[in-house]
């Protein structure tokens, strides 16, 4: 039995057998006792929700894999310790755990890795386990990541996207109301794929929202996708849940169903955006986030105050929203070099194609001064 089997209780007789030659140790039981715990701990103190147990819980295997290794106890695991875990993270982690040449997560993966390995320490020293968290805060030991700016449709692009699903047959309805609430709403996917029938307030085109650490949203919905919704729920739905193979679960009534009735589910919902993007010939790689970004973009651009975007994307901290206003700001200044008649005057050619090796006011980032 692997330690990915023990510490996330999966079924071993389902499970490959392990490959010959495997070095992989075998896990100590009490590993298997600190992550149940700790997602009890995450579940009933903390109130995350059950993808965040997940994601925890799942990011803690390769340091138990490490310790294995090592052949040390999560006890005995100071600063030092937890350095080389870094760089195992970093270099050696896949290729030990799967047997696969080449080798270690992401940056971005290893800077998630060690917050989770931070607040699982914090954890073992309110109960007792440790005597102090060997993982301080602040910038003594972390993991620098180069901040990303979102990926966003631009405006016909999204038209095109909302407007792909065949509004006329039942799933194509449904389609066109999980595009319609992403970009109006600018939902996560597991708020969308959450939402119930009582959610949504046709009067008064609102919809309640269970966002991170359950707290509860109203998101103001725009009258296409509240008319998308209307249209939706008065004939397609029904149509979908008279395919029912089975009733729902006793207290559900999921606003989006499969084709078999049931409550459409995340994964789903991941590839009907994927496929209307391919059929909308927008550019490639759109996810449900990437029109939560969208909306948040197109608000910036329209001139709306950074805590109110804060307050409908349902971010706790407006620092969070601020990634926004970089977006709009590099957007202005390309319309600025291309649309204003004096942005490249004494340019020789001033139709040419902007060079961002040698135009650096095109993007703050390519500016050689710093």
């Amino acid at each position: 039995m692997s330690i990915r089997q023990i510490l996330l209780d999966e079924d071993a007789g389902q499970q490959p057998p392990a490959e010959e030659g495997s070095s992989e140790p075998e896990p100590n039981p009490r590993w298997k006792e600190l992550l149940d715990s700790f997602a009890l701990y995450l579940t009933g103190r903390r109130g995350s929700s059950p993808n965040t147990v997940r994601v925890y819980t799942t990011d803690l295997v390769p340091f138990f894999q490490f310790l294995g290794h090592e052949g040390l106890e999560p006890t005995e695991v100071g600063r030092p310790e937890v350095r080389r875990y870094l760089a195992w993270l970093s270099t050696k982690a896949k290729e030990q755990s799967r047997g696969r040449g080449k080798t270690g997560y992401a940056r971005s993966s290893v800077a998630r890795k060690l917050v989770v390995l931070r607040a699982f320490y914090r954890y073992l020293a309110q109960i007792g386990d440790v005597p102090a968290n060997p993982i301080p805060n602040g910038r003594s030991l972390q993991v620098k990541v180069d901040k990303l700016l979102p990926v966003f449709l631009g405006k016909e692009e999204t038209l095109r996207l909302v407007d792909a699903p065949d509004r006329e047959k039942a799933l194509g309805s449904r389609d066109a109301v999980i595009l319609e609430l992403l970009y109006s709403c600018g939902l996560r996917l597991s708020e969308l794929a959450s939402l119930e029938v009582a959610s949504f307030e046709s009067i008064t085109r609102e919809i309640k929202v269970m966002g991170k650490g359950n707290k509860e949203r109203v998101v103001i919905v725009g009258r296409p996708a509240s008319e998308a919704v209307a249209d939706y729920l008065e004939w397609a739905r029904p149509q979908l849940l008279a395919e029912a193979r089975e009733p729902l679960p006793y207290g559900e009534d999921p606003l989006l169903l499969n084709r078999y009735g049931a409550r459409l589910s995340r994964r789903s919902i991941e590839k009907i955006v994927a496929n209307h993007a391919s059929r909308a010939a927008t550019r490639p790689g759109v996810h449900p986030h990437t029109l939560r970004h969208t909306f948040a973009t197109h608000l910036m651009d329209g001139g709306a105050d950074i805590r109110v975007v804060q307050e409908l994307l349902g971010h706790a901290s407006p620092t969070t929203t601020q990634i926004y206003t970089h977006v709009t700001q590099t957007q202005a200044r390309q319309v600025y070099m291309t649309s204003h008649p004096r942005a490249r005057d004494g340019d020789p050619d001033p139709n040419r194609p902007l060079d961002p090796e040698t135009d650096h006011a095109l993007d703050p980032s390519l500016d050689r001064e710093g």
